[in-house]
């Protein structure tokens, strides 16, 4: 496990690295959900268009279930785990660039794992309908980067994070398509 540790925090000094103080707006920017708005909005409007409002709000009610229940699942592990985080680990902190800091804990990544959650949920709704609906996969792969970028998360954190989304992301999916064949008349 020391040698998966030691090459976790290997891989980050070099990603990180990769960074440059022009660039650090930019990263702090693209980390804040709230930022990604306007992108969300874009495919809660192509999603209204394939399945209509009454589908679109069940959706709205499994993705706030699903980001709760994946937001306190990772903290439950965060608290468990108490891994510091890149930007407060002795070893590594003077080594790399922290563009931002955090006093919470590291593994795994919240923001890996909600936005691939969400992203894998909405993928699932949406490839039937949308050639290109890969092209989600984009929004956790940046937004993730932003945390190694920033000092705050180890790749082992996102990838751990990813899996976990993953999972999660599929089983709400699956239960998304109980309640809606059960409930619901319209095809998905």
């Amino acid at each position: 496990m020391e040698e998966i540790t030691q090459l976790d925090k290997k891989i980050l000094v070099f990603l990180n690295a990769l960074g440059s103080e022009d660039y650090d707006s930019l990263w702090l920017f693209i980390t804040k959900q709230l930022h990604w708005t306007p992108i969300f909005l874009f495919v809660f409007y192509l999603m209204f268009k394939k399945i209509g409002w009454k589908n679109l709000l069940l959706v709205l009610v499994s993705l706030a279930l699903l980001i709760a229940f994946t937001d306190q699942f990772t903290n439950l592990i965060k608290d468990h785990f108490q891994r510091l985080r890149p930007c407060k680990d002795p070893q590594i902190c003077d080594v790399i660039r922290v563009v931002k800091s955090s006093d919470t804990f590291s593994f795994f990544s919240g923001h890996a794992a909600n936005s691939m959650a969400s992203t894998v949920f909405i993928f699932a709704i949406l490839r039937k309908h949308y050639k290109y609906a890969i092209l989600l996969f984009l929004f956790p792969l940046i937004f993730a980067y932003s945390r190694i970028y920033l000092g705050l998360h180890f790749p082992g954190d996102i990838l751990t994070g990813y899996f976990i989304g993953t999972v999660f992301g599929f089983t709400f999916y699956k239960l998304y398509l109980m309640v809606h064949k059960k409930y619901f008349l319209k095809e998905i």
